[in-house]
This record gives structure tokens, sequence and C-alpha cells, in this order.
């Protein structure tokens, strides 16, 4: 694939790095249920923006196997409908690899606006659920969420690809 003009070559990703910021991204969705905001529906789901981000930056690494594990784990975790952030991690995990190579074209954040509707159609997916379950509508706020996941997107990009940042010393014999 040639990259576009002026893009950066990253290192490759580290698998531990990746399994570590999944692990933690399942941890701040903890921490966020048990603090004092507690389950609100207008919080962004920090795993499922680590999800779309690995699975379109690493599809290889990461992909809807993992992402199913992960919504079965933030099920148990959270107490949830068995299998409601599993099925909603499984769809994200295949619309972000759908268009993974589309996306890693745009800047990043013509990137935001483009998983908008992933985020937006993930949260669609899991209010589906749980009013078929016999919930309660949560409120209007939970439309709130998708557009807060779109606007975290940059700045989860600028961490997460950090580590993989070459580092800017060209060399006569090594023009890469």
């Amino acid at each position: 694939m040639i990259m576009p003009r002026g893009q950066q070559l990253l290192l490759p990703a580290n698998p531990m790095f990746i399994l570590f910021t999944l692990l933690m991204a399942l941890f701040a969705n903890m921490v966020v249920n048990i603090s004092l905001v507690g389950n609100a529906a207008w919080m962004p789901d920090f795993l499922a923006l680590v999800l779309v981000f690995w699975c379109v930056h690493q599809s290889r690494l990461v992909g809807i196997g993992v992402a199913f594990f992960f919504g079965f784990a933030s099920d148990v975790l959270q107490s949830a409908l068995l299998g409601q952030h599993a099925l909603t991690y499984t769809a994200l995990g295949f619309m972000a690899i759908l268009m993974h190579r589309r996306l890693l074209w745009f800047t990043v954040p013509s990137q935001a606006m483009q998983v908008l509707p992933m985020f937006a159609v993930a949260h669609a997916l899991e209010l589906l659920v749980r009013l078929m379950s016999g919930a309660l509508f949560p409120g209007w706020p939970i439309f709130l969420a998708p557009l807060l996941e779109a606007l975290l997107w940059p700045v989860v990009s600028v961490f997460l690809l950090a580590p993989q940042r070459r580092a800017p010393n060209p060399d006569a014999n090594r023009p890469l």
C-alpha cells in the first residue's frame, strides 16, 4: 500500500501494549460505572473506542473474536444482560474491519467523523437489546455518547500511536 504524502512511517505495534490498552479501557469502564456518575447513559464507552481503534489500526491482531471476548467480559463485570456488550462490540469490530483500509487515508479529525456513525449504530443496537429485554428507556442523553466517543477519537489516536512513532532522525544510509 502506498502511504499518503507526509504520513509518518510507524513501528509495528507491540501485542502486549495492545492488550494493556484494552485492559485499561475495560478498567476505565469499570471505574466510570462505580464512580459518582454511575451508569450514566451519556458516558462514552472507552472499551468500544479502544477496540475500534485497534481494529482499524491492527486488524490482524485485534478482530471480531477479541471484540467478542472483551464484550463478554464487560457483560460479566457490569452484570449486564449476558451478550449485550458482546453483540455490540462484535458489530463494532466488524464495521471497523470493514472500513479500516479506507479510514486510514483520512486525517484524524476526518476519521472522527467517519467513526461517528459506527458508534451511533453500536449504541442503537445496545439500546435495542436493552429495550427488547424489558429495560426502560434510559433517556435522551444516550445520544450524546456516540458524539463524545467521536470527539475522543483524536485524543485516543495520539496516545495509542505514540509508542509506534519513529524518531525523526534521517540517516544517509537508512532512508526510512
